[in-house]
């Protein structure tokens, strides 16, 4: 077992990494990007690839209080570090601190600002009651609550999720340590740590970053429940409302974290989940969704379903109204396949997408990961057979991905990060598996990586006739 990330891994990745980018430059010499997006990229990659080399062999035998201990301030001036960037960066660029194009952010601020000086009680109705939708409706309550205490400031918010950000760095070390084992833990950590799209959203007004810190709150909690001897009302109530808070950020998340539990307690071996704990949390999760059929959670459930197929077509049918002809090929069957290791990175300027161009670099290290995620996926199958005690965070990355390759936000960068730090826990996985057989598919995916970013800069110019 390798309990760290070598070097010599690290290092490929980095010159692949540098010769895709000078190969797509060259090549499409016409499109280049600005050179602040450069640097940006760079710094994502050899940062990444760098630290964790680095903190993984040094950390890799320290006492769990340390490891914990660096971590936290690690993640946490790390994500504050950019927080503060972005938000100077962002307003002598744009004119304002939010990031390029921006809407939903824009949104989200204005909609809390409004609630400054309203009742809880009124607020409360009005996201909850009188709406007729209920995602994003819990951002918009903890932006409103946030606003009582910050005021009307943009940049303390987003100090307080990179704050959320940094704990979620421990949830991912204990949610891994139970599947994977302490050493797949650890690099788990280290890489969710130091992954830069999750240090990036720090940096927004978005939902993102609070969204995903709720997601492995749920999953840690959940799986803790699955696998714990002992439980009670505490242990069991609060995955559950954890569950519940992810419909009021994004419905399909909640959905996808729901299933993955209730696939947990069909598949998870008797000598987890003992069979009386097991029928226990059946009727519960039953008790739940019974509490949530007939009301907006699940109407709103139910018209994301039945308009997947016209909300595809309408995504598709509005990109190639853009310009972007080959958009109509990227169904659900395409990118299916392809949800592991998407998505691509953006390293041509095209249509002003700066946000997509600003984190190649992160979208690059997921890519490469791919490697090390379809090694651990083959390996819990046929090798070590231990997929059944996967089956809760491996499902809920299968159903949450495979709900998105169904809709029109296949390739948003946003709409997949969700998944991230369960790919991030399947990669450390696939890294400690690390043998003389499997390296050989490692190497071969040294080759794939760069074609897949040549292959996008390709398909972006190509696609909108730029060449």
């Amino acid at each position: 077992m390798i309990p760290y990330l070598p070097k010599k891994i690290s290092n490929t990745a980095i010159y692949l990494y540098l010769g895709a980018l000078a190969a797509v430059t060259l090549f499409f010499i016409r499109h280049t990007m600005s050179l602040t997006f450069y640097i940006i990229g760079i710094m994502w990659v050899v940062g990444f690839f760098m630290l964790s080399t680095y903190c993984s062999f040094k950390w890799q035998d320290i006492p769990e209080k340390k490891l914990l201990k660096n971590l936290f301030f690690s993640a946490l001036g790390l994500r504050w570090s950019w927080t503060i960037f972005a938000y100077i960066y962002f307003f002598f660029k744009t004119g304002m601190p939010f990031e390029f194009s921006a809407g939903d952010a824009i949104w989200y601020y204005e909609e809390s600002m409004g609630n400054v000086h309203a009742k809880i009680v009124d607020i409360w109705r009005y996201l909850f009651i009188d709406s007729k939708t209920i995602s994003d409706s819990g951002y918009i309550l903890y932006l409103s609550l946030l606003s009582k205490i910050t005021g009307y400031s943009i940049l303390l918010p987003r100090l307080v999720n990179g704050l959320f950000s940094a704990v979620m760095v421990l949830l991912v070390y204990f949610l891994a340590k139970r599947n994977i084992g302490e050493e797949g833990g650890r690099l788990a950590a280290i890489f969710t740590c130091f992954m830069p799209n999750l240090i990036f959203y720090c940096g927004l007004h978005l939902k993102e970053t609070l969204m995903v810190f709720l997601l492995v709150a749920y999953l840690e909690r959940a799986d803790y429940l699955l696998r714990s001897k002992k439980y009670n009302v505490f242990t069991i109530a609060i995955p559950i409302l954890l569950a519940i808070t992810l419909f009021t950020f994004r419905t399909v998340l909640g959905a996808a974290a729901v299933l993955a539990f209730a696939t947990a307690l069909v598949f998870t071996n008797t000598s987890v989940v003992g069979r009386g704990k097991r029928i226990m949390l059946i009727a519960w999760g039953a008790l739940v969704v019974t509490t949530l059929t007939g009301g907006v959670i699940s109407t709103e459930l139910q018209s994301t379903w039945e308009d997947r197929g016209e909300n595809q077509i309408a995504k598709r049918t509005h990109q190639t109204n853009k310009g972007n002809q080959w958009a109509k090929y990227a169904t659900g069957t395409v990118m299916a396949p392809m949800m592991f290791v998407m998505p691509f990175p953006t390293m041509v300027d095209v249509d002003q997408q700066y946000n997509q161009q600003m984190i190649s670099g992160g979208n690059y290290v997921r890519n490469f990961f791919g490697a090390f995620v379809l090694i651990a996926v083959f390996s819990a199958i046929f090798v070590t057979k231990n997929w059944r005690n996967l089956s809760f965070i491996g499902s809920f990355a299968i159903a949450y991905l495979g709900i998105i390759s169904a809709s029109g936000f296949a390739n948003s960068e946003r709409f997949l990060l969700p998944a991230l730090p369960v790919l991030l826990i399947m990669a450390a996985y696939g890294v400690t598996l690390l043998n003389a057989k499997n390296y050989r598919f490692v190497k071969i995916w040294y080759y794939i990586v760069p074609i897949m970013a040549f292959a996008w800069a390709f398909f972006k110019l190509g696609s909108r006739g730029l060449f």
